[in-house]
C-alpha cells in the first residue's frame, strides 16, 4: 500500500499516525498538488489527499474512510472502538476536530488570495467557527486523561492533528493560552512517538 499526502495535511497526518499506532507498513508518496503531473487525480476524483492507494491499485479515500479501513484490516486495539455508543462517541470528537481544521483551511486559503479579492467577512466567519470548536472541545477535554472512555482513541488523534496545524498556520489565535484543557491534552499527545515523527513541516 501506499499513501498520497502532503506533509502538511492534518488529514493525511491523521491516517499516517493510525498507520503508525497499528504497525502498518505503508509506503508514503509525497505530492505537491499544484503540479501538473501530480497523480492524486488518477486515484480520487476530488483530487484531493489523502489516498491510499492499494496493492491491487484500486483507491480508499478520504481520511475517515482510510482510518477505519486501516483500524479494521490490524489487529490490536481498536482505535474505533467497536462498541457503538463510544464508537459515536469517538467519530462526533473526529468530527468536530476535522471541522474546526476545515474552517482554518478555509481562512487560509481567503487569506492567501489577492488583497483585492479577499473577503475579510468570510475569513472572520471561518476563524468564529474555529475559535467556537475551540471552546467546545476545551469545555469537553475538562479533567479527561483521553477524549472518549479514558482510552487513546482516533478521537484523540484526531484533536491532536487540528492543534498541531493550528500551531503551524495560526499561532496568532495563541490557542495554547486560551484553552488550556486543550494544551494539557496536546503537551501529551506530542510526546508519542507517532506524533514526533509526523511533525508538519516550518
Amino acid at each position: 500500500m501506499k499513501l498520497l499526502y502532503t506533509p502538511n495535511s492534518p488529514y493525511a497526518r491523521k491516517v499516517r499516525i493510525v498507520a503508525l499506532e497499528k504497525h502498518i507498513d505503508i509506503e508514503l508518496l509525497e505530492v505537491v498538488l499544484a503540479d501538473a503531473d501530480c497523480p492524486v487525480k488518477n486515484y480520487n476524483p476530488l483530487g484531493k489527499v489523502p489516498v491510499l492507494v492499494l496493492d491491487d491499485n484500486d483507491s480508499v479515500y478520504d481520511s475517515k474512510v482510510i482510518v477505519e479501513y486501516l483500524d479494521n484490516r490490524a489487529p490490536g486495539t481498536h482505535l474505533i472502538p467497536i462498541d457503538n455508543t463510544s464508537k459515536i462517541a469517538v467519530r462526533r470528537w473526529e468530527a468536530l476536530a476535522d471541522g474546526v481544521c476545515d474552517a482554518a483551511i478555509a481562512a487560509m486559503l481567503e487569506a492567501r488570495r489577492d488583497e483585492a479579492q479577499q473577503s475579510q467577512a468570510n475569513i472572520d466567519k471561518q476563524l468564529a467557527k474555529v475559535v467556537l470548536g475551540l471552546e467546545v472541545l476545551n469545555l469537553d477535554i475538562t479533567k479527561k486523561k483521553w477524549c472518549v472512555n479514558e482510552t487513546f482513541s482516533l478521537a484523540d488523534i484526531a484533536l491532536g492533528c487540528m492543534l498541531g496545524y493550528l500551531d503551524l498556520r495560526f499561532k496568532s489565535l495563541q490557542w495554547q493560552d486560551k484553552f488550556p484543557n486543550l494544551a494539557k491534552h496536546y503537551s501529551v499527545l506530542v510526546k508519542r512517538p507517532s506524533f514526533k515523527q509526523t511533525m508538519p513541516i516550518v
